[in-house]
C-alpha cells in the first residue's frame, strides 16, 4: 500500500503517524527535570517565584538554569555510585581528549567557533585589552625594580629603550624616552620593588578579574564565589604571571651575556651564545603555556577535571600567536598603511592591534578546551549538549544575587496585578 502525503507534506499512514507520536511521547517523558521543577500550575504561589535555577528564571537567569543542571547531574551521579553501579561509570568516562573519535574531534572543532561568536569574545577581548594596557607600566615598574636588586637596572632599560625605538615613530619615541627612563630610575631598589609590585598587583589583578568574567561565559557558569575568596586568588595568580614574566625577562636581558661568559670560562666562546639563543626560545614558549594553563585553570567558577601544563587549548592558542604576530609584522611591513594614516601614533596602535589579537587568540584556545571537554562528556554518554557538567566551585553569592533579584521580579509582579496599588507580593496573593 503507497503511502501518500498531505498537503504540508506529513504522512497520512496510521502506521507513520503512530509512530512519530510515539518518538514525540517519549522525547516529552524525558525532559529534564529542570524544565518540570517550579513550573506554572494552576495554582501557582509566592513561594514558587522564588525558587532560583526554575523555569520562571530561564528566561533572564539561564546561567541559574545550567546550575541546577550540573547539581541534577551530581546528585544522579551520586546516587548511581552508592547503587554499585558507580565503577562501571568511572571506567567508561574518557580520561582524555585524544580517546575522541574523529566525529567527536569535528564536532568540537566545529562547535568552538559557534561558541566563540555567541559568547561575544570579540568585545571580551576589546575589555581584556584594555586592562592590559592599564597593566603595562606597572608591571614594568615591578620588572624594572626586580632586575635593580640583582643589579641589572641599566641593562634592562636598555633592553627596553631599544625595543621601544623598534616599535614606534622617532616623533614619538622622544615622548615615550623620559616615561622608560623614569621608569627605570626608581632610587632604592627595595622601596621600589615593594610598592612596584603591590602596585602591579592591584592593577594588573583587574585584568585576571576580567579574565575570570570571560572564562564564566565561556563555561556559561555564574561567578558565585565571594570576593573575600576572590581577591586573593587574583591577587595570587597575578603575583604567579609576574614572576613568570620576570623569568621571561632574565632569559631576553641577563642570560645572553652570562652564557657568553661561562662558554669562554669552559672553552665553548660563542658557541655557549649560538646554543642559548637557541633554547631561550622553547624555554619562553613553556613560560607562555604555565602561564596560560594557570589562567585556564584556576579562573573559573568550574571544578576543571585536573591541572594541565600544556592544554589542547593552550597548545592552539600558543601556535596561533606565533602564527599571528608573524602574520601581523608581515602585513605591516608590507601593505599596512599606518603609519600614513597615525603619523607619530603608528606605533601605539599597532601596538594595541597585537594585544587584542592576542587576547582574541587566548579566548579562542579556552573556547576549544571547553568544547573538547564536552566532546569527551557526550562520548561518554552525559548529556551535555546544552551544559557542559562540571561542578562549580562555589554558587553561594550567585544564589542570593539571583534570590533578591527574583524578589524584584516579584515586586514588579505584584504592581501588575494589583495594578500599581502595592508592590508586595504577599499582599498580591492574599487578593
Amino acid at each position: 500500500m503507497s503511502t501518500h502525503s498531505d498537503p504540508q507534506g506529513q504522512a497520512s499512514n496510521p502506521d507513520t503517524r503512530d509512530r512519530v507520536e510515539g518518538v514525540l511521547r517519549a522525547h516529552r517523558e524525558r525532559r529534564h527535570p529542570i524544565e518540570d521543577h517550579g513550573a506554572p500550575s494552576s495554582s501557582p504561589t509566592y513561594a514558587d517565584q522564588l525558587q532560583v535555577g526554575t523555569i520562571w528564571a530561564a528566561a533572564d537567569q539561564p546561567y541559574m538554569v545550567k546550575n541546577r543542571q550540573r547539581e541534577d547531574y551530581a546528585e544522579s551521579r551520586q546516587a548511581t555510585e552508592h547503587s554499585g553501579a558507580g565503577r562501571k561509570i568511572r571506567r567508561r568516562k574518557l580520561k582524555s581528549p585524544t580517546k575522541l573519535t574523529g566525529t567527536t574531534w569535528k564536532y568540537s572543532i566545529k562547535r568552538t567557533f559557534a561558541e566563540f561568536g555567541r559568547d561575544g569574545c570579540t568585545d571580551l577581548a576589546a575589555g581584556l585589552t584594555y586592562y592590559t594596557v592599564l597593566s603595562v607600566f606597572p608591571a614594568l615598574i615591578a620588572l624594572v625594580s626586580m632586575m635593580s636588586f640583582i643589579g641589572q637596572g641599566d641593562t634592562t632599560r636598555d633592553f627596553l629603550l631599544e625595543t621601544a625605538a623598534g616599535l614606534v615613530e622617532s616623533d614619538t619615541m622622544d615622548q615615550v624616552r623620559p616615561i622608560i627612563e623614569q621608569i627605570t630610575s626608581v632610587q632604592g631598589a627595595g622601596l621600589g620593588l615593594i610598592l612596584g609590585i603591590l602596585t602591579a598587583l592591584w592593577t594588573a589583578s583587574n585584568f585576571v578579574n576580567a579574565f575570570s568574567r570571560a572564562m564564566n561565559r565561556v563555561y556559561e557558569v555564574e561567578e558565585g564565589r565571594s570576593i573575600l575568596k576572590l581577591r586573593p586568588l587574583f591577587y595570587v595568580i597575578t603575583a604567579a604571571l609576574l614572576v613568570l614574566v620576570a623569568v621571561s625577562a632574565v632569559l631576553l636581558v641577563v642570560s645572553g651575556p652570562v652564557a657568553e661568559s661561562l662558554g669562554n670560562t669552559v672553552g665553548l666562546g660563542s658557541t655557549a651564545l649560538t646554543i642559548f639563543n637557541w633554547a631561550k626560545y622553547p624555554v619562553l614558549l613553556l613560560v607562555i603555556a604555565i602561564s596560560i594553563a594557570l589562567l585556564y585553570y584556576a579562573t573559573p567558577n568550574l571544578r576543571q577535571p585536573g591541572f594541565r601544563w600544556v592544554s589542547a587549548g593552550a597548545l592552539v592558542a600558543i601556535v596561533v600567536m606565533v602564527l599571528a604576530t608573524a602574520g601581523v609584522a608581515f602585513y605591516i611591513t608590507n601593505f599596512g598603511s599606518y603609519q600614513a594614516t597615525y603619523g607619530a601614533l603608528a606605533g601605539v596602535i599597532i601596538f594595541l592591534i597585537w594585544i587584542y589579537i592576542m587576547n582574541l587568540v587566548v579566548l579562542l584556545g579556552a573556547e576549544f578546551d571547553s568544547e573538547l571537554e564536552r566532546g569527551r562528556q557526550l562520548q561518554s554518554g552525559i548529556e551535555a549538549e546544552r551544559t557542559i557538567m562540571l561542578p562549580p566551585r562555589d554558587m553561594s553569592t550567585a544564589e542570593k544575587k539571583s534570590k533578591k533579584y527574583e524578589e524584584l521580579v516579584a515586586q514588579g509582579q505584584a504592581l501588575r496585578v494589583t495594578r500599581g496599588e502595592t508592590s508586595d507580593p504577599e499582599a498580591s496573593w492574599r487578593r
